[in-house]
């Protein structure tokens, strides 16, 4: 497969990640909403974030595809300091509703939605990151594999949901999903820095680097 081949490849990846995240989303909200899941809604809600996440990557794809030297366009560091906003707005509330759940008591009807969706996510994110990585380890770019490195977040993320739903499914323990959505706090926090970050010139992420 020749350059052009592997950045056309990077580019299909990246408009598979923006569909994804968009059904995922509607997905995730739908029965967050349904089953009163503050997990899972804040996991739906973190997937439309990753969709401005991915029109930004897209847009970084395309400009490296043209010259790989040339620094972030207006474009890209405006979807990264609007994906970095998005992020810290919804810790605050997310932060806020488990206030409220604690003091109220609330318990969600259901989370075997959130079950199945993370193990969909994991599954599919874990590819994701695969191929992306043998796409920058091929094209030589260090921003599509640094991009391959943050998308383990959304493994995390995925991990995350899956822990707190399937423990409430086994105890009934209310607090599993406010436990779980705390999960979700720690790491929107860590996406929103990040992005902010890449959006002043750093291309490194600091999540774990883990052996394809």
């Amino acid at each position: 497969m020749d350059t052009d081949r592997y950045f056309q490849y990077a580019l299909w990846l990246g408009y598979f990640t923006i569909a994804f995240n968009i059904l995922e989303g509607v997905i995730s909200l739908g029965f967050g909403i349904s089953d009163e899941t503050l997990t899972l809604f804040g996991f739906g809600i973190d997937s439309f974030i990753e969709v401005l996440s991915g029109i930004g990557i897209v847009a970084m794809i395309l400009r490296i595809r043209q010259n790989p030297d040339t620094p972030r366009s207006t474009f890209e560091k405006t979807a990264l300091r609007l994906t970095g906003f998005s992020f810290y707005l919804l810790s605050v509330g997310l932060l806020v509703t488990a206030v409220i759940n604690i003091f109220s008591g609330h318990k969600p009807e259901n989370t075997l939605a959130g079950v199945i969706i993370s193990l969909v996510s994991i599954a599919s994110m874990w590819a994701l990151v695969s191929a992306k990585r043998k796409v920058g380890r091929a094209l030589n770019s260090q921003p599509i594999l640094a991009d391959a490195n943050c998308t383990l977040i959304c493994i995390y993320m995925s991990l995350v949901l899956l822990v707190s739903s399937f423990l409430y499914m086994l105890t009934g323990f209310g607090f599993m999903d406010i436990l779980g959505s705390i999960g979700l706090i720690y790491f929107a926090i860590k996406e929103g820095r990040e992005a902010y970050e890449k959006a002043s010139g750093m291309d490194t992420c600091h999540c774990s680097e883990i052996s394809a």
